[in-house]
């Protein structure tokens, strides 16, 4: 039985694979073309039961929780691979699942997890759709559209980076509204736009807090620096995996053969940004972290502009992406407009 109890429709499965025991989601016939929906951090598959159920009857819908989250088994994240833990298992289930190609539909950090398995084995990838993704340069530590560091050991990136009082409330299972640090408005205040709350409140909150915490899980271990805002990454944990210094997807443009790509974004997401709310070069140019060396040094990381400069590359290289900005949204699009992305992603489908 899953922790989170599922939606009529939906049903959840434990996959043992080669790599790593699974909890999946699934829904939909059992030949139909496969969607494999891929959770951001701080989340978990039940996060997409909606969407799957919206899914037109042709195809069907593959939703696990990645390593570090949700009911899968508790394996440590090596975040010196990058996303390569995720990818290798999402391959590791596919190979018990069939190994038949599937259209990958990916969601803030998931989208790494996508992006680095399209890399790794492009022949079992349809299409991929972006959802507000992580940057191909991944999160924090950068200063321009191609990923340039602001310092040799990406600090400002990685496990260190993490608010420690939204951390502390997770380890004590805090599920009131007490705080702005507190799960709760975390998840109402930056995956979501303000008013929206989510008809399934409470099952998300459950989901997100599965997430296995811990120095050497979330988030993650860190590296002091003599480089403001002195921290540097770790070497375990999830947001050690999308550092720079060991993540970078950029390569999908030297692929030979290019699946199609949808990006779709909130117009108002405020977790990936050109000024996010959780990058260092933001938060000291705002002024809420002291010592900010300036611009020169370390800008806001273009999030937005580096994944546009990369699938415009992907495009020049003979591949294909299409873009759809969704208005009055935050981070999460499926969620808090789902007719909106619903429209722009099956247009998309019927294309791919």
């Amino acid at each position: 039985m899953p922790t989170v109890p599922t939606l009529p429709g939906i049903e959840s499965h434990v996959v043992q694979t080669a790599r790593i025991r699974t909890h999946v989601l699934t829904s939909g016939p059992a030949d139909g073309i496969p969607v494999v929906f891929i959770h951001g951090n701080f989340s978990a598959a039940t996060y997409f039961e909606e969407t799957m159920l919206a899914m037109p009857d042709q195809y069907r819908c593959i939703a696990p929780d990645l390593r570090g989250y949700g009911d899968t088994e508790d394996l440590l994240i090596d975040a010196a691979r990058g996303a390569r833990d995720w990818a290798d298992d999402l391959k590791a289930l596919s190979d018990v699942l069939g190994e038949n190609p599937a259209h990958l539909v990916a969601w803030s950090l998931g989208a790494g997890a996508a992006l680095q398995f399209l890399l790794d084995y492009p022949d079992l990838v349809r299409s991929v759709t972006l959802i507000d993704p992580v940057s191909p340069y991944g999160f924090g530590g950068t200063k321009d559209v191609d990923g340039a560091p602001c310092y040799a050991d990406f600090a400002g990136s990685g496990g260190g980076t993490v608010n420690p009082e939204f951390v502390k409330r997770l380890h004590e299972n805090d599920r009131s509204a007490d705080d702005p640090n507190s799960p709760r408005n975390v998840i109402n205040a930056f995956l979501f736009k303000p008013p929206f709350h989510a008809a399934r409140e409470e099952e998300f909150l459950s989901a997100s807090m599965l997430e296995r915490l811990g120095e050497d899980r979330y988030p993650g271990d860190f590296t002091p620096s003599a480089n403001w805002p002195n921290v540097a990454p770790g070497k375990f944990g999830p947001i050690n995996a999308l550092t720079p210094a060991y993540f970078n997807v950029s390569g999908i443009v030297d692929l030979e053969n290019k699946p199609p790509i949808l990006w779709v974004r909130g117009a108002d997401d405020l977790i990936v940004a050109d000024n996010s709310f959780f990058d260092f070069g933001a938060l000291g140019k705002m002024g809420f972290v002291p010592g900010w060396p300036g611009d020169d040094v370390y800008p806001p990381q273009p999030m937005v502009g580096q994944t546009r400069a990369v699938l415009e590359r992907y495009a020049a290289n003979n591949g294909r992406y299409t873009a759809a900005v969704i208005p009055d949204c935050g981070h999460s699009p499926h969620i808090e407009q789902p007719e909106a992305f619903q429209a722009a992603f099956l247009d998309f489908l019927a294309t791919a």
